[in-house]
């Protein structure tokens, strides 16, 4: 497979899980935002929305390749945000997994920002 196949592929398998839960969360962005305040983050309805524009807008520009460094960088951020506010009950060994899944999907994210989109991409490089 050439390298700018395997970008395509890795900027696919690391949007989906982003494209998947974030869509969803438009049409019903209040049980989100419940959530949001039950963890404690202030103006909860806002952090949902801006959770879903990172989700959705980052996960987009990711898989096509449109400013494949920002959208990399903003869905590294959400990775890491999320594990430090939403997984750190270690006791539970799904929350200990979540946490470290979402560093290793950050690591992906990070590495995809230096290396670029590939050719097969809006940005080309």
């Amino acid at each position: 497979m050439s390298n700018d196949l395997t970008l395509l592929v890795a900027r696919i398998f690391l949007v989906a899980l982003f494209l998947a839960s974030g869509i969803p969360l438009i049409f019903a962005p209040g049980g989100f935002a419940g959530y949001m305040g039950a963890i404690g983050l202030p103006a909860p309805l806002l952090v949902a929305w801006i959770v879903i524009a990172v989700k959705v807008l980052g996960g987009l520009a990711v898989l096509v390749g449109f400013r494949t460094h920002w959208g990399a960088y903003a869905l590294a951020a959400f990775s890491i945000g999320s594990a430090l506010l939403g997984h750190t009950n270690w006791a539970d060994m799904n929350e200990f997994n979540n946490f470290f899944k979402n560093f290793a999907i950050a690591g992906g994210f990070l590495a995809l920002s230096v290396s670029g989109p590939g050719a097969l991409s809006v940005d080309k490089r």
